[in-house]
C-alpha cells in the first residue's frame, strides 16, 4: 500500500499530457500488487495465493520498468524516482520471502507423511 502511494505522488510530477499514458499504467500497475495479494490471500488455498503474489510480482516489474523509463526521461526529480525504486525493490524481497514461505507451506502439505512421524514399517 505504501509503494501504491509513493507511486500516486511520483506521477503527480509527470507531465499532463503523460496523464492516460506512464500515469495510467504506472498507477494500475502500483495498485494490482496489493490488489493480488489481498485477493490471493482471500483464495481457498496455497497454490491460488502463490498463483496471485506471482502475478503482483508482474506487476511490480512491470511498475520497475516505468519508473526506470520516467528516470531515464527526466519526467519527475531523481529524488522521487530512486525513493520508488527503493520501495520497489523493498516489495519485491518481501514478495519473494513470501513465495518461498508459501512455496515451503505447500511442499509440507504435499507430503503425505513426516519424516517427524514415520508409520510403523511392518515385518513379515
Amino acid at each position: 500500500m505504501a509503494l501504491a502511494e509513493r507511486v500516486y505522488e511520483l506521477t503527480k510530477e509527470l507531465p499532463g499530457d503523460e496523464r492516460y499514458g506512464l500515469v495510467a499504467q504506472m498507477r494500475r500497475a502500483a495498485v494490482s500488487v496489493p490488489s493480488c495479494i489481498a485477493e490471493g490471500n482471500a483464495r481457498a488455498s496455497i497454490p491460488d495465493y502463490l498463483r496471485f503474489v506471482s502475478m503482483a510480482s508482474g506487476s511490480l516489474a512491470e511498475l520497475r520498468t516505468q519508473t526506470m523509463l520516467v528516470a531515464r526521461m527526466s519526467l519527475a526529480s531523481p529524488r522521487s524516482t530512486d525513493s520508488c525504486l527503493d520501495q520497489i525493490a523493498r516489495v519485491d524481497q518481501l514478495l519473494k520471502r513470501l513465495q518461498s514461505a508459501l512455496r515451503k507451506t505447500s511442499q509440507e502439505r504435499a507430503a503425505p507423511h513426516s519424516s517427524r512421524f514415520p508409520f510403523p514399517v511392518s515385518r513379515p
